[in-house]
């Protein structure tokens, strides 16, 4: 395990406990990736350095410090620009890396699906550019940021501007065409009419717990930093019997890199079909008001400020009786996604929430109409089919637009019960 220094710098803008507070997710960012924190810290200046993002002297006392305790790599709490990591390199004379390094390092090793590694390949290969640019090195040498890990930009490629434009063209290529496909399978849900929801969530506040929990199955979950990255989705029941699609996102963190939200817009567009989402809460963490800013700014970002949001503060087995009050309003909700509770009165709300947009029919189908069975099946949610003497009884739950559809395809003539 390779021992590394961290180092934060606290502008005029910042405050002292939020850089050490984002120091801390970085060591726990650099432990998921394979490497132990032997020194923090942090330089008070009132704009970064644009020559050493800090200053010389304190680069030079860096290097002191990381000769006198065998560091491996020093890691900036923040994204450095290509000028200033080569010159830190070049007088501290060992490893450098930011923190978007060390995002992308994890990205590359807990994708699983091809649609996600190619996105992180993605924004590896945008990061690599402008260092590959600015350094003229080869992207073969580009080890990574910490450990022994290689993420899948590090590959036997050119490097040049033309063939490193090339590989993203045809990452993006590839990207479409999964996205493509994520389309029909998109179509095959609107044609269901099952409504949706989202889980979101800044990384380990406890969404994969709380899919596994609220759709009674197995989910992968960890109690680590971006345990999952690829979005899943599972049927869930509702207290009145209504089924809808609850689907977890990708965990946000503060100082996501640009290239990652642009890489992975298109899993991210998951959130924008919610009817409403549910934004999960370490409700144990300290830092819990910046992953809560974190969050709402990533989710403005990427178009999903309009959507309903219901506050889920997870974790309240960590939490004692009084801290429980302090979250437990009528607006919110406390929950503990490991233990199974509070799981009945946040249902209840995804059902208020969901309830307006889909309703329930019974009809009667005659069986000179029972060509457009097919069709009521696309259109909605069958709940059940009896055949009787003359007609057929259908019970079915869809919105408003296709109900409309579905009286159109019997002339606004369908019996209703």
């Amino acid at each position: 395990m390779e021992k590394i220094i961290l180092v934060g710098v606290q502008t005029k803008n910042t405050a002292r406990q939020e850089v050490e507070n984002s120091l801390g997710e970085l060591e726990s960012l650099c432990l998921t990736d394979g490497a132990q924190t032997i020194e923090k810290i942090i330089q008070k200046r009132d704009v970064p350095d644009p020559a050493y993002f800090i200053g010389y002297g304190k680069a030079a006392e860096i290097k002191e410090t990381a000769e006198k305790l065998k560091a491996d790599a020093v890691v900036f709490d923040d994204s450095l620009k290509p000028v200033q990591q080569r010159n830190l390199e070049k007088l501290i004379d060992i490893k450098v890396v930011d923190r978007t390094r060390i995002i992308l390092d994890i990205f590359a090793y807990r994708a699983r699906t091809k649609e996600g590694k190619l996105q992180v390949e993605r924004a590896e290969m945008t990061y690599h550019a402008a260092r590959l640019a600015s350094q003229g090195v080869h992207l073969d040498s580009q080890t990574g940021g910490i450990g022994t890990r290689r993420g899948p930009g590090e590959r036997k490629i050119e490097t040049d501007k033309r063939k490193i434009r090339d590989r993203i063209a045809e990452l993006d290529r590839e990207i479409e065409k999964i996205k493509e496909r994520r389309a029909i399978q998109r179509n095959l849900r609107d044609n269901s009419d099952l409504p949706e929801v989202a889980i979101a969530g800044y990384t380990n506040a406890g969404k994969s717990t709380l899919l596994a929990a609220l759709s009674k199955s197995k989910v992968y979950a960890d109690d680590k930093l971006f345990a999952t990255l690829d979005p899943l989705t599972r049927k869930i029941k509702l207290p009145g019997g209504r089924d809808v699609l609850l689907t977890d996102t990708v965990g946000f963190i503060n100082k996501l890199p640009h290239d990652l939200v642009a890489a992975f817009r298109s899993t991210m567009e998951e959130i924008l079909r919610a009817k409403c989402i549910l934004h999960v809460v370490d409700a144990s963490n300290p830092d819990r008001k910046n992953q809560i800013r974190t969050v709402l700014s990533v989710l403005k970002d990427i178009g999903a400020d309009k959507i309903p949001l219901i506050a889920v503060f997870n974790k309240a087995d960590k939490l004692d009786g009084q801290e429980k009050l302090i979250f437990n309003t009528p607006d919110t909700f406390v929950i503990s996604a490991k233990n199974s509770t509070g799981m009945e009165r946040l249902l209840d709300e995804i059902e208020k929430r969901v309830v307006p947009f889909h309703c329930l029919h019974k009809i009667n189908v005659g069986y000179e109409n029972q060509d457009k069975i097919g069709a009521i099946y696309k259109l909605s949610n069958v709940k059940s089919e009896k055949y009787n003497k003359k007609t057929i009884s259908v019970t079915l739950e869809c919105s408003g637009d296709n109900w409309e559809k579905i009286k159109n395809l019997f002339n606004r003539q369908i019996r209703e019960k």
